[in-house]
């Protein structure tokens, strides 16, 4: 347990939460996966396919925080976790909730061509992406993290805050 938490810069153990919250967060992913691609298979092999897309899906994680980890400036390793986590909700979000919202105002297929329909899908996706970043930031406390990446993204947009 010491060399974890030298790994990932833990000094107290409620930053224990991101690690642990992390994993069975890629867990319940894998499992929902698994349940939807291999749901005429035997239990067994719903786990069995489970654990392994839950092991890459680790390998992989670890990885990329590893690659980011120098590219991002944060005081603690552990912070990755929560920054990924974010990330995860706040596009899920976004995607959950701009179909329906364009639906709301009276933008369906029906009633626009297809390229644009979509392309406002994206647009609206786009624009509630900007604002659930910043909830799910407050949320985690990453806020400070995630308004200097929004100002940045912002700015390469060409927008000035």
């Amino acid at each position: 347990m010491k060399s974890f938490k030298a790994k990932w810069d833990i000094q107290n153990n409620w930053q224990l939460f991101w690690p642990i919250f992390g994993v069975l967060l890629l867990m319940l992913m894998c499992m929902r996966l698994s349940l939807r691609f291999f749901q005429d298979l035997p239990a067994l092999a719903i786990i069995i396919s489970t654990v392994v897309m839950f092991f890459i899906g680790l390998k992989i994680s670890v990885w990329i925080i590893e690659k980011l980890a120098a590219k991002w400036a944060v005081n603690y390793r552990f912070e990755m976790i929560a920054i990924f986590i974010v990330f995860a909700f706040t596009g899920s979000a976004a995607a959950l909730v701009s179909r329906p919202f364009m639906s709301f105002i009276g933008l369906t297929l029906d009633n626009f061509p297809a390229w644009l329909y979509w392309t406002l899908v994206v647009l609206g996706s786009f624009i509630f992406y900007q604002f659930f970043l910043m909830f799910f930031a407050a949320i985690f406390g990453q806020f400070q993290f995630f308004w200097s990446f929004q100002k940045k993204m912002l700015k390469r947009f060409g927008l000035k805050l």
